[in-house]
This record gives C-alpha cells, sequence and structure tokens, in this order.
C-alpha cells in the first residue's frame, strides 16, 4: 500500500457523511433526453446498494448538484438519502446548510465529485474523492481517483473503501452470507 493510499485510508475511516455529486459521479454525465423533452439519467444498480450499506453501517449519505431534476429526487427517495440539496452552483452554500442541519463538522464529510464546480468541497471536506473521466483539476485535488467510472460503479467502490476503512466492510456482508 502507498503512503497516498495509506493517507485516503486513514481519510475514509473518519467519514460519518458521504457527500455525492450526480452528474459524472452517480451516472456517467451524459444528458438524454425523452422525445418529449424530459431529462434521463441513468443510474447503476451496484453504486445503490453501495449508499445504502453506508447507510446500514450508520454513516449518513447525501446528495449537492448544481443541477436541479426531480428524478434525482426519485433516486434518492429510492435509496433513502435524506439530505438532497440541488440546483445552487455555489455548493459552498448547500455544504454550510448541510453540515447546519446534521450537526457534523466539515473533516468528518467525504464529498464525491468531478469537476470544476466541485473544487470548494473539495477544499473544506475530510476526503475528496474523484472519478478517473473527471476534470484534470477536480483528480488533482481529490485524495483518492476510484478505479471504475462515473455512473459505473465507482460510488460503490468509494462506498466499499469507506467501510474497509472503518472496519464495518465485514458486517455490511454479513447478512448476505447469513
Amino acid at each position: 500500500m502507498t503512503q497516498n493510499q495509506i493517507s485516503a485510508q486513514q481519510k475514509a475511516a473518519q467519514v460519518r457523511i458521504m457527500i455525492f455529486d450526480v452528474d459524472g459521479v452517480l451516472t456517467d454525465g451524459s444528458m438524454q433526453y425523452s422525445a418529449e423533452g424530459e431529462l434521463i439519467k441513468r443510474f447503476f444498480v451496484h453504486d445503490g446498494l453501495g449508499i445504502q450499506l453506508l447507510q446500514k453501517m450508520g454513516i449518513t449519505t447525501a446528495i449537492i448538484s448544481a443541477r436541479q431534476t426531480p428524478i434525482v429526487n426519485k433516486r434518492a427517495a429510492d435509496l433513502g438519502i435524506t439530505y438532497v440539496y440541488q440546483g445552487n452552483h455555489d455548493k459552498r452554500i448547500t455544504f454550510a446548510q448541510l453540515l447546519n442541519d446534521t450537526g457534523v463538522a466539515a473533516h468528518e464529510c467525504g464529498f464525491m465529485g468531478d469537476d470544476i464546480v466541485d473544487l470548494p468541497l473539495f477544499a473544506k471536506v475530510g476526503f475528496a474523492v474523484s472519478v478517473p473521466n473527471a476534470h484534470p483539476e477536480a483528480s488533482s485535488r481529490a485524495d483518492y481517483i476510484t478505479k471504475a467510472a462515473g455512473g459505473l460503479g465507482a460510488v460503490r467502490e468509494i462506498c466499499d473503501f469507506i467501510l474497509r476503512a472503518q472496519n464495518k466492510y465485514d458486517a455490511a456482508l454479513a447478512p448476505y452470507l447469513a
């Protein structure tokens, strides 16, 4: 294990809230429209289970997205994500609201993003994560870069990484092995 991996593991061990961007993280970042002009987003099932495993192990999950789309509210409801903040391009404002709503300190938060709009949160959280297809400015500031691409298992990868860092992975798996 490299020094960077050890540092990332130590930071992941402190995460009490894991925050996710949507486009490029929970999705592959592409935008598709129906014939009626409705925006369609594709979500990866494995990522959703990873989020639910974090929740079952006592780690709060949240979404902060600059875009405002009803489908994100639906996906968040399906996954039991209580804290959903959309429609503000200054993510520092919604992050401050999340800290106020939860009483958690910034250094106890992880954030997974992929573009320059995410840089302010990368600088504020204790554990910053990006995807391999992220903007270079985001990748260069991340504590951890997933191997899987956004919308294709990156979220699940980081959820498993956090659970392992907190020695909760085996407990998360136990119900499926009984």
